[in-house]
């Protein structure tokens, strides 16, 4: 029963990651990190399937072997994240959904900042 349910838990958490994949509201690495925990305890098959993802294997053994987030990859990852964030407040133009997008957004950039840069 607890393979079935942390199977379950990390099909949930692929699928939440792969919709923050294109929503910068909703940051992909932590859901993906948590589908790789679920996932090695539950399924060898499923944990391999994950780490052989063109998409999001190289987050998942990144993570694991501790090596780090290359610099270009944070750099970018910002500015989409601001560039996503600023047109987002342009369209939607409500003062308290303005501060929301704010402060979601300097709290993933603090996490992206505080991850390790690859050497």
């Amino acid at each position: 029963m607890k393979r079935k349910i942390f199977l379950s838990l990390g099909v949930l958490f692929v699928g939440i990651g792969a919709i923050g994949v294109a929503l910068p509201v909703l940051p992909t690495t932590p859901f993906i990190l948590l589908a790789a925990f679920f996932f090695s305890r539950s399924s060898k098959k499923a944990d391999e399937w994950l780490l052989k993802n063109k998409y999001f294997g190289s987050y998942i053994k990144n993570y694991r072997n501790k090596v780090g987030v290359p610099i270009d990859v944070k750099i970018h990852s910002l500015i989409f994240l601001w560039t996503i964030m600023l047109i987002s407040i342009f369209i939607v133009n409500k003062f308290h959904i303005t501060i929301l997008l704010i402060c979601i957004a300097i709290i993933v950039s603090a996490h992206i900042l505080l991850l390790k840069t690859k050497k």
